[in-house]
């Protein structure tokens, strides 16, 4: 079978589906770019907020078009959209051939061999480790999914279920054959990764999984995603510095710094309690990376509000931040609250919240110009290569760009020349002379 995927939403749908193709490449399958000489088209869905649901949708149409010139094509939709809308997509969708929900890579190849296109259970969120395919030089492995939170704004829980973990043995398995394929960086990727280890009989938590991964042998980085700030102690940060692998980068996703948000979305620290956590980081380890999300325009928000979060990320200073728009999710507690700003008002506070973090990406970034740095060389051209230090996780984050050096899938010492809001410039040490 000659087949296409297509990975929307969030990294751990990259991951899903990275196992998922070499699954079926094992099983002799072929993966093809083109759609007009596939057999099957699958495309894993997002179904968080309005705009990935829009764009899931649009590229099922898009896919089911491809039927006009490849009139054997059969359009397969998987993944969070389906689970959560799996009824409404198959009697509004009719001219879809296979609907299925959130399944682990194995139960998907399964069902598409045995030709089983519509099905939808319980979701299956995580799996043991069989095969995969690795892109270049970093990818993302998940050690859980699903989430015990009750934040008022998030669906999630409904579609993927209460929190579990990948049994540690298996994160192992997959990684050391990541390493073995050239990836010079996993990036372990959850719901949220605090809640590692809970669920198992293993007595092995998140810093026990960091410990066993930094013990591997191989030249390679760890980089961790999606830390609840609620949720992040003492113990995990001092673990995170101490461990030679493990780039010190914390994501944490704040969501506000106004008080009365924060208690609205269901949040356990008040701005006092997550500002002293953020700059307790700074105070032990002032080289280390913060990163955040934000959100604007949960019911409640007003300009008192909004401003509170902006002095909020004045104060930390983020490294990194990325921001939203609230979207009204059916099944979440804040579904029936009335919303307190537009979407116009709320677009132009991200927009104020975005050009406000430039200008603070800018100063922090800056802070490198003149330092020797450790790079992961990713994408070379004719005259140049594109990397990434510590600083940055890929995708979200920014680059480092290396003149007149063109090598791939290596950690070179780089001196960094310049300085943006996102992006720097640097010179190999052995170029410098």
């Amino acid at each position: 079978m000659k087949f296409g995927v297509l990975s929307l939403g969030c990294s751990k749908n990259m991951a899903d589906m990275d196992n998922f193709m070499g699954i079926m490449i094992g099983r002799g399958h072929e993966i093809v770019k083109d759609a007009l000489i596939a057999d099957l088209l699958v495309i894993d869905t997002c179904g968080f907020i309005d705009d990935a649901k829009r764009e899931s949708l649009e590229e099922i149409f898009k896919s089911i078009s491809f039927k006009a010139r490849n009139p054997g094509l059969k359009v397969l939709a998987v993944g969070c959209l389906v689970q959560r809308y799996f009824e409404e997509l198959k009697s509004e969708i009719i001219e879809i051939d296979g609907l299925i929900g959130v399944t682990s890579p194995m139960t998907l190849a399964d069902l598409i061999e045995k030709e089983e296109f519509f099905y939808h259970r319980e979701p299956e969120v995580v799996y043991d480790y069989s095969n995969r395919v690795a892109g270049k030089y970093s990818a993302y492995v998940k050690i859980g999914d699903g989430c015990n939170r009750d934040c008022a704004f998030c669906s999630i829980p409904s579609f993927k279920g209460r929190s579990v973990s990948r049994a540690s043995e298996s994160v192992v398995k997959e990684t050391l054959s990541l390493v073995k394929k050239g990836v010079k960086e996993v990036v372990l990727v959850s719901q949220d990764s605090t809640q590692y280890g809970r669920d198992l009989n293993e007595g092995l938590d998140l810093k026990g999984l960091l410990r066993k991964l930094n013990d591997l042998e191989g030249d390679f980085w760890i980089r961790l995603l999606y830390l609840h700030p609620d949720h992040v102690d003492d113990a995990l940060v001092d673990t995170i510095i101490s461990l030679p692998k493990v780039v010190d980068y914390f994501d944490m996703p704040v969501q506000s710094g106004s008080d009365k948000i924060l208690k609205r979305m269901g949040r356990s620290r008040n701005s006092a309690e997550l500002l002293e956590m953020l700059l307790g980081i700074r105070q032990k380890a002032p080289h280390a990376i913060l990163r955040t999300t934000v959100m604007v325009g949960f019911p409640g928000e007003s300009e008192v509000t909004f401003n509170e979060t902006l002095d909020f990320v004045r104060t930390v200073e983020f490294d990194r931040l990325g921001g939203f728009v609230y979207s009204r999710e059916e099944g979440t507690k804040a579904f029936g609250q009335r919303a307190t700003v537009g979407k116009e008002l709320a677009t132009q506070m991200l927009e104020t919240l975005m050009e406000e973090q430039d200008t603070i990406s800018a100063e922090r970034l800056s802070h490198f110009k003149g330092k020797v740095l450790t790079v992961l060389l990713e994408e070379s051209g004719a005259s140049y290569t594109l990397g990434r230090a510590y600083n940055s996780a890929p995708e979200v984050d920014g680059v480092v760009v290396l003149k007149g050096h063109n090598e791939e899938g290596v950690f070179l010492k780089a001196r960094i020349t310049e300085t943006y809001e996102h992006d720097m410039e640097g010179v190999v040490l052995d170029e410098l002379a």
